[in-house]
């Protein structure tokens, strides 16, 4: 067969344009040479005879030739096809080689564009990286030049004081030699005329005593313009707290401040200081007993069953309970000190049936007719129905219902029953009256979810971190150090340091020194008190050091107390480091802001500085220049002063004088009615000459001693056994041993020996009720014969309600008296300690005590693997953390040998293993404080990353444990936005600060303290953030909710009894019902249904419902929330149809009066909601979870979290219903919601997938569900391992959150 190549002639013809598809490409013309039919015929018959051997034979040419032409016409045809078929698709191919070509230039061309894009942008960061790097540089550089001034300014500073001070003390020195002269030529008998006498007021006093170098103190005052006062005048000379504390409308004291300023800065004070009740004897509830042998019974039963009760009740707020009675016989042999204790008690309960003996008749007048402090006080009378009570008893009952409001119980009946009225009425008294455990604040708003009554600590004070029992241990050390009536000559040294606050500056801190027991504390207090009442602009801040190795003595704690009472007195309460460096740095910068505010000077005062460990090395700012109106005065010892101070100014105060040792002894005597002769008089005087023997604290230990024997025993006996006594550890042996001879016998002996010893080997010391449960045998009246007189001889004082050696001196006697064999003494007391305190912890009674005692004890003893079980002790650390001890915590962990990741690991592996046992509510909330505990601790150790993982655990465990609107979730977001602060992610703390603000704003209305924090706390991130407007329109807001709640800050002891006070007087003074009345008792109400008191509570919370429906209308809002108040009482009660009827109402009265997305609207619909699904009307619940979905989205918009929750609830109901074709969409709208907001691996997401995996399991798709619950397996394990490494940024929503249950249900997952 030919092809299209045999027509191909060489010599041309007539040209075709055909495509040569193996040439390139190109078209080529090719000539074709047109044969005639005929020669073609023939030559083709010729090449068929010639491939046949022999040619044709037998063929005719015609038939042959027609065959050969048809074959040859049908190969043309079918190679004419090929060829068209072989063009068409070669064109095809062309065009779409053409089209791509065009393509890949588009592409090339793209990609050129975004290269030199890209190479800009890398230009563009190259240069913005050179320019970072140059200002570094220039900042290093200026950081540089101004380290290089400031060192230069110091030294050119140190020059100047140097200079300044030669030549004041060469004025001086010329002054003096003047002086003399002057003195020479009168005495010469010239008379010098001076024209300016008559109106000369020479103010350079002479200010130098012996060894002194302050000749250059002199000068005016330096603030002469009126302010508020200092804090101490507001605690101590109680001018002004009566009329902050209360409603009424009264000025304030001073007249240049108006009331909202004077409130402005009592809260301040109140919210980081607080006020103890006047009811208190160094913190403990002491309750005195007088009975008759006929109450005996009640009395033992009242001791043995119900004391105990009140004892865990008033541990559990941080105070101590302590029983005293005294038995009918030896009433003479407890004269003095069933007086002493009666002054001392809180709580007086008389006990009598029919008749009163006369010797109890003194112990009754004492107690309820001489009762000027208005103590409360308790009568039982129980009555026989055929007795009658004698004319004693009821003259008696007259007398003190006349005088004094003391409160009765008549009762007819078992003694039993009569015990159970006291234990009730007592439980009342101490709640209400003595503690005052009302303190709580709500403004009015709705009740959900009952709190604590006591706020935790924290919680009152913001992010702070305060001490309560540190601070009243300063107030009792001033009261006490200021107790005594003798000025012992101080005149003199009252002058020196008030030319001290009227010297120009600037000025070193200035020593107080003087030998053990000269009177420097006693010194300092009166001055102190003499300043607060001439200088009343005049800020002091004191701080009085204990024992060595106390916790006054801890330098960390002193810094932390002195700057939160600088911050509290710029009106400012934000959040403060706990690390000892950075507070240590910090307190300058405070200094300097509060000097640079106030108006007039600022005095700190630390007595015995010296007492506290490497003292120059934490008290450092001591040296540096302070600021202008700023005067430091501290004490010292003359011995253990630090060299480096020495070169201060000091004033040393000298041995006492015969005239101050006679007038000091002569009041101790006469306090006694004992008189010494002439000859004893000179006795004394000739014996007090050394220098240890007329110091204040011998002499006054002396008079003690006469003035106790004077009056039973031999007067010159006594005086001979003193004379021998050369310093006062001897004298202190003296009077230990009198004490002795005075106890009764041998068992009372050994136990004052048991006491002492325990007291000195403890760290902060002992209180009664402890002495008791350690010592069995120990009576009440046993005890407080003993402390009496230890007491009344200055061995023993009470300090925070535990007892402790008055005097260094003291502890040192009974180290030398009773612990001569040395350490194994010390040890076994020490033991005894461990014991008891460490038998506390295996009963569940962590107290403040025991997390002071039982490490401290631990590092004395050396043992440092009980000390790590210690500190492993979750709610031991957590107690001595939320009382602001870090220091002391770190110190414990450094003993061990352990370092912050190393700790923090520990800690957490604690956690998780505690966690396993928690069952139940109260439990999973206590998990939760740990949990939180927990992260702030790592966060103020620096570790962020990993205070995240508790921070977000505390947070979504309070969430499923309380409600998603609940205070204590907003706590837990506050605290998770500081991390996020701190790690400079401001995106996620903002939107933290905000979900915390809008739980505080639902749950104590927009004009609470608590809502003011959070807006400090945004604003202050704005700041951080350059967003200076945003951030000064929160603080103005801020500012006005302070002022406004300023008004209504009480004390923090006895709120409730002042809100009562108050009621009545506006009662009283109105006559009629009104508005803030009505507030009133719903406040009232509220105070109470917090402390679970709901029989008040509902008669307060129904006097406001009526009281408002007379005066607003029933339709008022204001109804609204006290039917919501009450509803939520009921339910409490569960009174479930009587809720339901109220939550009905307030929401109808929301649903008129307020707009369908407000707050208030969305409260009232949720929690009718939670109580229809509670009663099984599952129909109803239905369109409120829908209405909750509604407002959600009006209020977030439809993509929010919180929308998500709502979601998920009303899925979960569909689920109770089996409604699941319902649920589902619900479900699925929520996961993409949560994986939008979160990410893919949260665990929210999680969780609706698992509520996926169930519902789907139940219709059958098992492998869907399978799968859904694979993912939230990897979830889990995603978190679990996120937890135990590093934390990722992840917050929770302010809405709800899931309920965890054990068991896998479709009701396992619903968002309570």
């Amino acid at each position: 067969m030919g092809t299209a190549s045999s027509l191909v002639s060489p010599a041309g013809g007539v040209g075709e344009v055909i495509e040569d598809t193996y040439g390139g490409g190109e078209a080529c013309e090719i000539p074709v040479e047109v044969k005639p039919k005929a020669r073609l015929l023939r030559g083709s018959l010729r090449r068929v005879g010639g491939s046949r051997p022999g040619g044709l034979i037998g063929a005719s040419f015609k038939s042959t030739a027609s065959v050969q032409e048809l074959e040859c016409v049908a190969e043309y045809e079918r190679l004419k096809k090929e060829y068209e078929i072989f063009r068409v698709s070669k064109n095809n191919e062309v065009a779409s080689m053409v089209k791509k070509e065009a393509k890949l230039d588009r592409e090339n061309k793209r990609l050129r564009a975004e290269l030199q894009a890209l190479q800009k942008t890398y230009q563009k960061i190259l240069r913005e990286k050179e320019c970072a790097l140059e200002a570094k540089y220039q900042a290093m550089e200026r950081a540089a030049t101004f380290e290089h001034d400031r060192d230069k300014v110091k030294r050119q500073f140190k020059i100047f004081r140097e200079t300044k001070e030669n030549e004041i003390q060469d004025l001086l020195r010329a002054k003096r030699e003047l002086e003399a002269k002057l003195q020479r030529l009168q005495a010469q008998g010239i008379q010098v005329f001076d024209p300016e006498e008559s109106d000369s007021d020479d103010n350079c006093t002479d200010v130098t005593a012996a060894g002194a170098q302050s000749e250059y103190w002199t000068g005016g005052a330096l603030g002469s313009e009126p302010s508020m006062g200092s804090m101490m005048q507001l605690q101590q000379s109680f001018r002004g707290p009566e009329f902050a504390h209360s409603s009424i409308d009264v000025e304030g004291p001073f007249a240049n401040i108006n009331r909202d300023d004077w409130d402005a800065a009592v809260a301040s004070l109140l919210q980081v200081t607080p006020l103890f009740s006047h009811s208190l004897w160094s913190n403990t509830v002491r309750c005195f007993i007088i009975n008759t042998d006929e109450t005996q019974p009640e009395v033992e039963i009242f001791i043995r069953n119900y004391s105990p009760k009140l004892q865990r009740t008033c541990e559990t707020m941080g105070y101590f309970f302590q029983v005293v009675h005294f038995p009918a016989e030896n009433e003479n042999h407890f004269k003095d000190v069933r007086k002493w204790e009666i002054e001392k008690s809180s709580l007086v309960i008389l006990l009598l049936h029919l008749t009163l003996p006369n010797c109890l008749l003194e112990d009754c007048e004492e107690a309820f007719l001489k009762n000027p402090e208005e103590k409360p006080r308790l009568i039982y009378h129980r009555m026989d129905d055929d007795g009658v009570s004698s004319g004693s008893v009821q003259q008696l009952i007259e007398q003190i219902s006349c005088v004094n409001k003391a409160k009765m119980i008549d009762h007819v009946g078992g003694v039993e029953e009569g015990t159970h009225k006291i234990y009730t009425c007592v439980e009342k008294i101490i709640k209400q009256d003595i503690l005052g455990c009302e303190m709580t604040e709500p403004e009015g708003k709705d009740l959900g979810n009952k709190e604590e009554s006591t706020a935790p600590e924290e919680e009152v004070f913001g992010d702070v971190l305060w001490d309560a029992h540190d601070e009243q241990e300063q107030m009792e050390a001033f009261q006490q150090a200021s107790n005594s009536t003798c000025e012992l000559g101080f005149e003199k040294y009252f002058e020196r340091l008030n030319d001290l606050v009227a010297a120009p500056a600037p000025i070193p801190p200035l020593l107080v020194s003087g030998g053990p027991g000269s009177g420097k504390s006693l010194l300092l207090s009166k001055w102190i008190q003499l300043q607060q009442k001439h200088s009343p602009n005049t800020l002091i801040l004191y701080h009085f050091v204990g024992r060595p190795m106390s916790t006054s003595s801890e330098s960390a704690l002193i810094i932390k107390r002195l700057t939160l009472k600088l911050m509290q007195h710029s009106w400012l309460v934000s959040p403060l480091t706990l690390d000892p460096a950075k507070l240590l740095e910090e307190f300058p910068r405070w200094l300097e802001k509060l000097s640079a505010r106030h108006q007039g000077s600022i005095i700190i005062i630390i007595d015995s500085i010296d007492q506290i460990q490497q003292a120059e090395k934490h008290m450092k700012w001591l040296i540096d220049p302070l600021p202008v109106n700023v005067r430091v005065i501290v004490s010292v010892n003359v011995e253990t002063c630090p060299q480096a101070w020495r070169l201060w100014p000091t004033l040393h105060l000298d041995p006492l004088n015969s005239k101050d040792v006679k007038s000091l002894i002569s009041a101790e005597c006469n306090s006694a009615n004992v008189k010494l002769t002439k000859e004893q008089e000179k006795k004394l005087e000739r014996h007090c000459r050394s220098a240890t023997t007329c110091n204040a604290l011998y002499v006054t230990l002396l008079g003690k001693t006469i003035a106790c024997v004077g009056s039973t025993g031999n007067i010159d006996e006594t005086l001979q056994q003193c004379f021998q006594c050369q310093d006062t550890v001897s004298l202190y042996r003296l009077v230990l041993r009198s004490i002795q001879e005075s106890l009764r016998n041998d068992k009372e002996k050994g136990l004052l020996r048991e006491i002492l010893c325990v007291i000195g080997v403890s760290h902060n010391g002992i209180s009664e009720s402890e002495l008791m449960e350690l010592y069995p045998e120990l009576s009440s009246a046993v005890l407080a014969l003993l402390v009496h007189s230890l007491h009344k001889m200055c061995l023993l004082t009470y300090g925070c309600g535990l007892l402790k050696f008055q005097h260094l001196q003291a502890w040192e006697m009974v180290r030398l008296e009773y612990m001569e064999e040395g350490e194994n003494v010390i040890s076994a007391y020490r033991q005894k300690l461990v014991d008891y305190f460490t038998m506390q912890l295996s009963r569940d009674r962590v107290t403040w005590r025991s997390a002071d005692e039982l490490p401290w004890l631990f590092q004395q003893q050396g043992d440092k693997q009980k000390l790590h079980n210690c500190l492993l002790n979750l709610f031991v650390s957590q107690n001595l953390y939320k009382r602001g001890h870090f220091a002391e915590l770190l110190s414990y962990w450094q003993l061990v040998g352990k370092d912050k990741s190393s700790m923090a690991a520990e800690y957490f592996d604690s956690l998780k293993e505690y966690e396993k046992s928690c069952e139940g509510e109260e439990s999973m909330i206590c998990l939760a404080d740990l949990y939180e505990t927990l992260g702030r601790f790592l966060k103020d150790l620096g570790l962020l990353s990993q205070a995240v993982a508790p921070l977000q655990r505390s947070l979504e465990i309070r969430e499923t444990a309380l409600d998603p609107d609940h205070p204590r979730v907003a706590q837990s977001l506050h605290q998770l936005a500081g991390v996020y602060v701190q790690w400079k992610k401001f995106g996620n703390a903002e939107q933290l600060y905000k979900q915390a603000l809008e739980i505080s704003e639902n749950a104590y209305g927009a004009e609470h303290p608590r809502v003011a924090r959070e807006l400090d706390a945004l604003a202050t991130l704005y700041q951080k953030q350059n967003k200076y407007e945003q951030a000064e329109q929160l603080r103005k807001k801020s500012f006005k909710i302070r002022q406004k709640a300023a008004r209504r800050k009480g004390s923090l002891c006895g709120f409730a009894l002042l809100r009562q006070r108050a009621l009545q007087l506006e009662e009283l003074t109105l006559g009629k019902d009104t508005p803030d009345n009505a507030r009133t008792l719903n406040e009232l109400g509220v105070l109470y249904y917090l402390q679970n008191n709901l029989e008040t509570a509902e008669l307060f919370l129904k006097r406001s419902l009526e009281m408002r429906e007379r005066v607003l209308g029933p339709d008022h809002p204001d109804c609204a929330q006290s039917l919501n108040n009450l509803a939520a009482l009921y339910n409490e009660k569960k009174h479930y149809d009587k809720a339901e009827e109220l939550y009905e109402k307030a929401l109808d009265i929301r649903r008129r009066a307020l707009a369908p997305d407000h707050p208030s609207l969305a409260y009232t619909v949720k929690h009718l909601a939670v109580l229809y699904k509670k009663m099984g009307k599952l129909d109803k619940a239905v369109p409120l979870y829908e209405l909750a979905v509604e407002i959600r989205q009006k209020s977030f918009g439809p993509k929010h979290p919180s929308v998500a929750t709502a979601l998920v609830n009303l899925a979960v109901l569909y689920c109770q219903m089996k409604k699941q074709t319902e649920a589902l969409p619900l479900y699925e709208r929520a996961l993409k919601i949560y994986e939008d907001s979160f990410g893919h691996m949260h665990p929210r997401v999680g969780e609706t997938l698992k509520n996926l995996a169930v519902l789907s399991y139940e219709g059958g798709d098992f492998e869907k569900a399978a799968e859904l619950y694979k993912r939230a397996m990897e979830i889990k394990e995603a978190e679990t391992l996120l937890i135990g490494g590093k934390a990722t940024s992840r917050h929770s929503s302010s809405g709800d959150t899931f309920s965890i249950k054990k068991h896998l249900t479709s009701e396992a997952f619903l968002y309570m």
